[in-house]
């Protein structure tokens, strides 16, 4: 069986986030070998991984945290993971008490393109098997679709850590499993890594 991997890269990043504020020494998850990781929750014997999808955007406003995410791509770059990049959109809100105004930053695109590429791949007849990595509710139409289009073909949602039980809209439409701190820990990154002749190495802080 044929299994690709869609991979919401800010819902899976901000649930690590928030695992390292209770725990700084849990920081290390954010350097995580998604293809790895994908692995543990396939069926060695009747399925086999093909690729997998990050969807996720660059903060250019925060230059030192951008420098960080354009290493850890390039380290999914090194591990055959296939990356599709959104982007953020500045935005002025205003305050109604006070009336200041601030800038803020909205990310666009990386749901979409989620979802875009998982109806082209399931319309292709590119795998067998879906694996979304969510917890976002915004994916429900989505899988709907896919299952009443293509009943042959199986879905199935890993919610990152600690969104299991908000999750529960996905829960009530296909399998949804929780992505275990087991398998983060066994699914990390090289320290360092090479790729198109450069070493990249995993930071020491984020």
């Amino acid at each position: 069986m044929r299994v690709q991997a869609f991979i919401d890269g800010f819902n899976l990043y901000h649930a690590i986030d928030t695992l390292t504020k209770k725990d700084s020494s849990k920081k290390y998850y954010k350097w995580l070998d998604l293809r790895l990781l994908m692995n543990a929750y396939i069926k060695p014997s009747t399925e086999i991984l093909d690729n997998v999808y990050y969807f996720s955007a660059y903060a250019k406003w925060l230059p030192k945290s951008c420098k960080r995410h354009e290493n850890y791509i390039n380290a999914l770059k090194a591990h055959n993971v296939e990356i599709i990049l959104g982007h953020f959109k500045k935005k002025t809100k205003r305050c109604l008490s006070c009336n200041a105004t601030w800038e803020t930053h909205e990310e666009k695109e990386s749901d979409v393109n989620l979802c875009i590429h998982l109806l082209q791949n399931a319309h292709l007849d590119k795998f067998d098997k879906a694996i979304i990595v969510t917890s976002d509710s915004d994916m429900v139409p989505v899988i709907e679709m896919i299952k009443k289009s293509f009943p042959h073909k199986e879905i199935m949602v890993l919610t990152p850590p600690n969104r299991y039980q908000i999750a529960r809209e996905i829960r009530s439409k296909v399998t949804t499993i929780k992505i275990g701190e087991k398998q983060l820990k066994n699914s990390i990154l090289p320290h360092r890594i090479s790729y198109q002749g450069k070493t990249i190495t995993k930071p020491e802080r984020w």
